[in-house]
């Protein structure tokens, strides 16, 4: 490579720097992608320089190796492990080479807890699970935890933690899971978690309290609980970065001084206090930790969660003393009793109290117990006695008909029946193989792994089979097979090309609710609204393009709505497809509605809101179409996710080749566009170079011109 023509900009070495890097091989400019500061979008995420600094050429493989020597020196030193920094910024191939290459030398070393996790700023499960399954870390810092578990403290209903602790499963494989990932409240980049809860509390006095609950909640809930310096003496803090990063000797920031501090004085002196009553509480959680391993690994059951403010409980498993721990957490202001079923009962079986309550509990004979938890509290019990295995032995049914298509991170379900703990490992094989490879182990309702086949091709037969073991030792089993398929991508480029996992359903939730029929449910809001559990609110997945779609007949008026995924409010997307975005508003005058959702994009939209625009031509069989010059067919959808008018869409999946398209609006040819933005005009030609080529279509609305760029 030549630094004065490879690279979009053209390296340089102040003079006397041309030695100044240690290892020798980063003095070479030749391993750096030379691109500019990131824009923190597209390829540029990964090749832009991370504000001002320089961004490896880590597709190269004397970069990758270099890397791993420099890291497998301090693995040698000693240290326990690494916390890594912005990895979603590096392409998923380093990690899987590097991550490896430095937990091979711990291992050389007999360092056998040392442990790798990484920084994926993105709270998503789905998103980070990448990294610790296909990228090999073994963990990610979970940021998911720290928005929920602050939002729970803050008084949100228990129903979206329950939810969140639902998408573990994304994380399980063969050599990893959920309960590895260090959890967080707050830190240095986002701010403190005293801050975040000081809008949610009246008085310093209310403020404590909610500190104090967060922190119990991290410490007895699965990962590994982090607590950021500062915090455990009170540290509120003003904001993110510098404003959250007050160090602990006494500061001559004015700043800093003139902070409040939850629990003790402000001002500038040292903060190492041993009495501080945060470091006193923090210091008591851990040692409840440690005395009781199965609030750190125990397996993690969610057993109730109220509908709003209440209590969120969950089992603790302790598989080798086979003992159930019961973790109740309470975000109400006043206290709150829950009946919930457990594995223990009978014989003298009762739950003794270890932290936040004296109280016992006393299962009945079926196994339900109650418990009344106090205000803003977490309270946890132990049972005095192993949990009770039955006498029948557990049920399993894997969820994949035989023959069904698999692509991308595919979910694979089984159907678990047992009177007692049990934990399902999903296996799979290529057809004719006679080993069997682990996919990974569930120890929790709903039990599945999410396979990745991306790198398989297209066409091979894989057999699965989930195998069921109970506390008792009895085993059930059940298999299938699949194809693979080709990964759906809808109308937008999905970010490093990644395939595309549906979700289980789609609800059309908003004020339109009670006008499509919906009953009350307790995620709504009392009047039939906003009801993302609704049978009749939901759209439907057309197989041929992926997109959910429905229609439904309203009365004329005003309405607004989001698109809530899997009946519940944890993932959400409103106005420009943003998550936990503002409502999107339209009005109807004659009734009939479309809507459309895209989850490639996350983007949703009705028919009231502007037209459904598709590029119809002779390339949509190659995307998947049933056939070519199918206007219905939303594999090539162009969005209008900002609202300007002006319609888009992005592909890497047309081949070489030159192609003729229009433009078609509401799915029909009734209204089209072609050459020049003439209404019924001539085709229009896309050339495409090579394979691999991304496509760009753009179409303005105003003018229907239509541009198209393949590069």
């Amino acid at each position: 490579m030549d630094p004065a023509t490879s690279f979009p900009y053209t390296p340089f070495l102040h003079a006397g720097d041309e030695n100044a890097k240690t290892p020798a091989w980063l003095n070479d400019v030749n391993l750096y992608h030379n691109r500019g500061d990131s824009t923190f979008a597209g390829e540029s995420s990964t090749y832009g320089d991370f504000i001002g600094l320089d961004d490896l050429f880590t597709e190269r493989p004397e970069v990758v190796s270099g890397m791993g020597d420099i890291y497998k020196q301090w693995v040698d030193f000693g240290i326990d492990g690494f916390r890594i920094d912005t990895v979603k910024h590096v392409n998923l191939e380093f990690w899987q080479k590097f991550i490896p290459d430095i937990l091979g030398e711990a291992k050389r070393i007999k360092n056998d807890d040392f442990f790798a996790f990484g920084e994926v700023y993105d709270g998503n499960p789905e998103a980070m699970s990448q990294f610790t399954t296909a990228g090999k870390l073994q963990a990610t810092l979970d940021f998911g935890f720290q928005q929920q578990g602050v939002d729970f403290a803050k008084g949100k209903p228990a129903t979206v933690l329950a939810d969140f602790f639902s998408k573990d499963d994304w994380y399980t494989d063969a050599d990893s899971n959920a309960y590895q990932l260090p959890t967080f409240l707050g830190n240095h980049d986002m701010g403190r978690v005293a801050m975040f809860l000081q809008g949610a509390s009246s008085t310093d006095a209310e403020l404590m309290q909610r500190v104090k609950f967060a922190d119990a909640l991290m410490f007895t809930m699965r990962g590994n609980p982090v607590t950021y310096h500062g915090d455990e003496q009170g540290f509120i803090g003003t904001g993110g970065d510098q404003l959250a990063r007050e160090d602990m000797f006494a500061s001559k920031v004015d700043i800093y001084n003139g902070e409040k501090v939850l629990g003790g004085p402000s001002g500038s002196m040292d903060r190492f206090s041993t009495d501080a009553p945060l470091y006193t509480w923090i210091r008591d959680l851990s040692q409840i930790r440690a005395k009781h391993p199965a609030l750190a690994d125990g397996a993690q059951i969610n057993r109730y969660a109220a509908d709003g403010a209440g209590v969120f409980a969950v089992s603790r498993y302790d598989r080798d003393a086979k003992v159930e721990y019961i973790v109740a957490a309470n975000n109400a202001m006043t206290a709150q009793t829950a009946s919930f079923a457990t594995w223990t009962s009978g014989n003298g079986r009762v739950f003794t109290p270890v932290f936040g309550t004296d109280k016992a509990a006393k299962p009945a004979a079926d196994g339900t117990v109650t418990v009344t938890v106090p205000p803003l509290s977490v309270s946890v019990w132990k049972a005095n006695k192993a949990i009770t295995t039955g006498s029948a032995a557990p049920t399993v049914a894997i969820k994949l008909a035989a023959g069904s298509s698999v692509a991308g991170r595919a979910e694979v379900g089984a159907d678990v029946t047992a009177g007692t703990f049990a934990q399902t490992t999903f296996l799979v094989r290529a057809l004719g193989a006679t080993d069997w490879s682990v996919v990974g182990t569930d120890d929790n309702a709903p039990f599945r792994v999410f396979h990745d086949v991306s790198g398989m091709p297209v066409g091979s037969v894989l057999e699965y089979r989930a195998v069921t073991r109970d506390a008792a030792g009895r085993v059930a089993a059940s298999g299938s097979w699949a194809v693979v398929g080709k990964a759906q991508v809808g109308g937008g480029e999905v970010e490093n090309g990644d395939p595309v996992t549906q979700p289980s359903s789609v609800a059309i939730a908003g004020t339109l609710n009670g006008e499509m029929g919906c009953p009350h449910t307790p995620l709504g809001n009392g009047d039939n609204d906003w009801e993302p559990d609704c049978d009749q609110a939901q759209l439907h997945l057309d197989g041929n393009d992926q997109i959910w779609k429905g229609t439904w007949t309203l009365p004329a008026g005003p309405y607004g709505y989001k698109a809530a995924l899997n009946r519940s409010w944890t993932d959400n997307y409103g106005a420009k497809g943003e998550k936990d975005g503002g409502n999107i508003d339209f009005e109807t005058t004659d009734g009939t509605v479309s809507f459309y959702y895209d989850h490639a994009t996350h983007w949703v939209t009705s028919d009231e809101e502007g037209p459904i625009i598709t590029a119809a031509g002779t390339f949509q069989s190659e995307l998947g179409c049933s056939a070519d010059w199918a206007p219905a067919c939303m594999r090539p959808w162009l969005q209008d996710k900002d609202g300007d008018g002006v319609y888009s869409w992005s592909t890497k999946l047309i081949p070489a080749g030159s192609w003729n398209f229009k433009i078609a609006h509401g799915l029909s040819w009734t209204e089209n566009y072609g050459d020049g933005g003439v209404r019924d005009g001539g085709e229009m030609t896309v050339t495409v170079p090579s394979a691999g080529s991304t496509t760009t279509f753009r179409y303005d609305s105003a003018t229907h011109l239509t541009s198209v760029t393949s590069q």
